[in-house]
């Protein structure tokens, strides 16, 4: 951590960097001593990065940032406030602290927070971050959170948990045992220190997968950002025993779009052909897979068991994603698309359809945009269909 960064006029020469060309930057070189064109780009970035992602750190003064990687990697605030809402109690430790930012959520929740983190360098920033950030009841610990814990005595009312995934596991499938640390080998290890543990996994783990390798799972909350899946959190408590509840939300302009089932309840779903609205679900509930959940609990009826999008004759304004008025359905020829659809321009969306966006595109000559919306899906009866619809004012 090279302090001098922290010198009046470097924070100043960073400030007005924030919206000039960093190559151009990178190019002239440092103005300053001690401090590298290299270390001043990564500032640069870093706080550029957390305007939007990370508003207190941007927004607040002689912020020391890391390097942009660990920003990247760092929950957003909004996603860390939701999850230190999930757990309570009077002390929490984070065994892999990282940036900090989760740990400043559970500051506000709980009496006691324990910031543990391997790098000793990081560390050393969040420690001074929390002290330009005002937080007092945090403890930084420059420490293997793992160790640290089979050193203490104390126990904890949480562990918080977000493994990261080990640099030998190729491919985009991984499972929990492949990150560090491995949480399902040391489960009954991490039992003795809490009753209460909640861990923070990457939007491409397998749900279903993540289940099978853990146990006592109480809730599984899938956490979208204007319908973007950011997180996976699995709330596990000790000897827990009854059925895991699925919790999706997708967070918009701070208000929550929620939809909640038991991820063991089978049901009997009714299909129906395009009536007068059609639903798109929001991405958290497509990545948690209550397709069937939404179809019995918003009493709407599913195009296809594989289309995921939904219809009914009557408006159901809470439906957690996007409503739209269908104007017309019609079976899928591209010899005759030209005179079913007469714009040039149209949002295009593909569910359960062998053709692309793009080969779709392609082939209409239809530009993006506009206010008209097609779905190219396969209904009930296995065909083809294209369904030409409006947004709705709800979402």
């Amino acid at each position: 951590m090279n302090k001098t960064i922290l010198h009046t006029e470097v924070q100043l020469y960073i400030e007005e960097s924030l919206k000039r060309n960093i190559e151009n930057l990178i190019f002239k070189g440092s103005p300053f001593e001690n401090v590298t064109i290299q270390e001043l780009a990564n500032q640069i970035v870093a706080k550029q990065k957390s305007e939007k992602k990370l508003p207190t750190w941007f927004t607040s003064k002689n912020i020391y940032y890391p390097a942009k990687l660990s920003i990247e990697q760092t929950s957003s605030e909004i996603t860390a406030d939701y999850k230190s809402k999930l757990v309570a109690g009077s002390s929490i430790v984070d065994i892999t602290g990282g940036f900090g930012v989760d740990c400043f959520a559970f500051s506000k929740e709980f009496k006691e927070v324990t910031h543990c983190e391997i790098n000793s360098e990081l560390s050393e920033i969040v420690t001074h971050n929390y002290k330009q950030l005002g937080v007092l009841n945090i403890e930084t610990i420059a420490s293997d959170g793992l160790e640290y814990l089979k050193s203490t005595s104390k126990k904890f009312d949480c562990i918080y948990i977000d493994p990261s995934r080990r640099n030998d596991v190729k491919g985009k499938v991984f499972l929990l045992k492949d990150c560090l640390p491995n949480v399902p080998e040391n489960l009954d290890f991490l039992f003795e220190k809490s009753d209460t543990i909640l861990i923070k996994n990457s939007p491409i783990l397998d749900i279903t997968s993540t289940i099978n390798e853990l146990k006592y799972v109480k809730e599984i909350h899938v956490v979208a950002v204007k319908n973007e899946v950011k997180e996976l959190l699995f709330l596990l408590r000790n000897n827990h025993k009854e059925k895991v509840e699925v919790k999706t939300v997708n967070i918009i302009e701070n208000k929550y779009q929620e939809f909640i089932f038991n991820n063991s309840f089978n049901v009997n779903i009714d299909y129906a052909l395009p009536q007068k609205y059609l639903y798109e679900p929001n991405a958290a509930i497509l990545k948690s897979g209550g397709f069937n959940q939404v179809a019995t609990q918003l009493k709407v009826n599913k195009l296809h068991q594989h289309s995921h999008l939904y219809t009914s004759e009557k408006l159901i304004e809470n439906f957690p994603g996007r409503i739209f008025k269908i104007e017309s359905a019609f079976p899928y020829n591209k010899k005759k698309f030209k005179k079913d659809i007469t714009t040039d321009k149209a949002n295009i969306t593909t569910r359960n359809f062998p053709k692309t966006v793009a080969q779709i595109r392609k082939e209409t000559k239809l530009k993006d945009g506009g206010d008209i919306y097609l779905f190219f899906s396969t209904n009930m009866n296995n065909e083809l269909i294209v369904i030409n619809c409006l947004k709705t004012t709800s979402e």
